[in-house]
């Protein structure tokens, strides 16, 4: 199974850090109402957790499948090991 370097993890959550730090100072400098800068700051924070959520809805839903693939390429391996088409019963 292919696995993430720890360079491509650390662009990931500098990517991450660097767009939230951004939006976030944005949405501080905008020249509105504070309750404005509110409706925006709890939209933002509600799109990062469900961010989070589906993020790990999608690796819970690939995690089971493949589990449940390698077990049966096991149960598959399994019978054909045992299974011999010249033994006589």
């Amino acid at each position: 199974m292919p696995r993430n370097t720890p360079a491509f993890f650390a662009q990931a959550v500098a990517s991450f850090a660097i767009a939230l730090v951004a939006v976030t100072v944005g949405i501080l400098m905008l020249p509105v109402d504070p309750w404005v800068r509110g409706f925006l700051s709890l939209g933002l924070l509600y799109t990062v957790t469900s961010a989070f959520t589906l993020a790990k809805c999608i690796r819970d839903k690939q995690e089971d499948s493949s589990v449940s693939k390698r077990v049966d390429q096991a149960r598959l391996d399994k019978l054909i090991t045992e299974h011999d088409p010249f033994k006589t019963t």
